[in-house]
């Protein structure tokens, strides 16, 4: 006896399905968002602390300033927006996967198991690498262009906004989240017999350029972060190579 849940549905039920999970994210987000907005305070002090940590190692004190009346607000607006995606983000793919799944066959279901897991995970990743490996070195060398004022001339001191450094450190977050999901998107393209291994193999040098000229455009201007973003990009198109042959496999 066939399944039900098997036969094909019509337009307005997938369309009413979709509407259902727009609605349940809308709401994970708000009420993530409204938890976030509660903690908004401690969030940015743990975004601000390599920073922080950073100049404690060099002995100064320092601060961070806003010049417009609604700046610090704002911002704060801004860090439960960006905690709340990043939070829901895991609950968001799974929706995708839920809305996905009756359209796929079980060869694909098996594949895209793997992308759940994967693309949150992947995400995460890149977060956690700028923050820990690439934001102190970032800092470290962008405070090392400071003058201390000689022989009359004033001092070059950093005073950031407190506006401006959030909207740097998540350019920086989300550029590595997303380019860390390197591995899923060339594992999709396969899927759609866009690329293949033979492919990714043979143009490995194109590769390297293109990932090379990606992180020059994502990072500030200089080559820690560049290469810092770069190199990992690398590994993860070696690592896409053995997936896409994994999924030229299976599928």
């Amino acid at each position: 006896m066939t399944n039900i849940s098997d036969q094909p549905q019509p337009l307005i039920t997938h369309l009413t399905e979709l509407r259902s999970r727009l609605i349940y994210c809308v709401v994970i987000y708000m009420v993530a968002f409204c938890v976030a907005y509660k903690f908004s305070d401690d969030i940015f002090k743990f975004l601000v602390q390599p920073l922080s940590d950073l100049l404690v190692k060099k002995g100064e004190s320092r601060r961070l300033i806003y010049t417009n009346l609604t700046e610090a607000f704002t911002t704060y607006l801004k860090v439960s927006s960006f905690t709340a995606f990043f939070v829901t983000f895991p609950y968001l793919a799974l929706q995708v996967w839920r809305f996905s799944m009756p359209a796929l066959y079980k060869k694909e279901k098996f594949v895209f198991r793997g992308f759940l897991i994967a693309t949150p995970f992947l995400f995460f990743s890149g977060a956690l690498f700028a923050y820990y490996i690439i934001f102190p070195t970032a800092y470290d060398f962008f405070l090392s262009f400071e003058s201390p004022g000689v022989d009359g001339s004033l001092p070059i001191q950093l005073e950031a906004k407190v506006n401006e450094y959030l909207n740097f450190v998540m350019r920086l977050i989300l550029a590595f989240g997303i380019c860390f999901e390197l591995p899923v998107v060339l594992s999709l393209l396969a899927i759609t017999k866009f690329v293949t291994s033979k492919m990714l193999l043979e143009r490995w040098r194109i590769a390297v350029v293109v990932i090379f000229a990606i992180a020059a455009f994502i990072t500030p201007p200089d080559i820690i972060s560049m290469i810092g973003l770069a190199v990992p990009l690398i590994l993860l198109y070696g690592v896409a190579i053995f997936m896409v042959r994994f999924i030229e496999k299976r599928v």
